[in-house]
């Protein structure tokens, strides 16, 4: 049975970040996708957290963590969670699971700080730089967004492309959180994110044949961002990379299809050396 999760506070180059910790047993890293917070994690964590100890992290601008009032890239998140991870005295390697953006930046760490990681798990991942239609839309978003903040029109758009059709049609509160997510975020906060780390987010594909240690990919079917093919050609860049495609998903793959997530993950860590 998990432990009563304890949070805290830690002061880091982006800002000071929200963390839970839960759990006990080897160290799990988890950092959530753009747009929700560390409780889109919700409906995994309480399992994992019988095989691990969790550190749940809120990334800047999201959740209750702060905004470090000025831009920053994915390197300085990476960063910033190895600070986390000092603060909080994990000296062992651990296993990072990232969704989208914490696999962006979860890649980042493997490449540049490979032994603070056991294995990695990257969801819903693109590793592709925007292209130019993509990186238009998420642009228009944002200066909508900076105008009129969290609209209906707006979080109906994200919650589109986050959560596939099927689980908009039939899973009500894993719509709900991802509207709260946005409503409740912190205006400057969430904006300067967006302008930090999505429209001038690194193309990864070159990092990945760098990576030396268990890595797992997984996209959901209905990930218009990142699909199996895309996937597919992203992890054969990673020598012995695992793929794996998830039904019924797109981009937020712990709250659309959590069952599917801790049978992977626990599979996985089972199997990684």
């Amino acid at each position: 049975m998990a432990s009563q999760a304890t949070t805290r506070r830690v002061l880091t180059r982006v800002g000071p970040l929200h963390v839970r910790e839960l759990g006990d047993g080897p160290p799990a890293f988890l950092w959530h996708s753009l747009f929700v917070d560390s409780s889109s994690w919700n409906r995994v964590e309480r399992e994992l957290a019988d095989h691990r100890r969790l550190v749940l992290v809120d990334g800047p601008g999201h959740g209750k963590s702060g905004d470090p009032g000025h831009r920053y890239t994915q390197s300085d998140c990476a960063v910033a969670a190895l600070e986390v991870l000092d603060t909080l005295g994990v000296t062992e390697p651990v296993d990072w699971v990232g969704n989208a953006w914490g696999g962006h930046v979860g890649i980042i760490a493997a490449d540049e700080s490979r032994p603070r990681l056991r294995s990695l798990t990257a969801l819903g991942t693109p590793v592709h730089s925007y292209r130019p239609a993509e990186r238009l839309r998420v642009a228009l978003l944002a200066h909508a967004y900076r105008l009129l903040g969290p609209i209906r029109y707006l979080t109906d758009g994200v919650t589109e492309v986050q959560l596939s059709p099927s689980t908009r049609a039939e899973d009500p509160e894993a719509v709900a959180l991802s509207n709260r997510c946005l409503r409740t975020a912190d205006r400057h906060g969430l904006y300067n994110a967006i302008q930090s780390i999505s429209l001038h987010r690194e193309d990864l594909a070159a990092r990945l044949p760098r990576l030396a240690l268990p890595v797992m990919f997984a996209t959901g079917r209905d990930h218009s961002g990142f699909t199996p093919d895309e996937a597919a050609m992203a992890i054969g860049l990673v020598e012995g990379g695992q793929l794996e495609v998830v039904e019924n998903a797109a981009y937020l793959l712990p709250l659309e299809q959590p069952r599917r997530v801790i049978n992977l993950l626990l599979d996985f860590w089972k199997s990684a050396t």
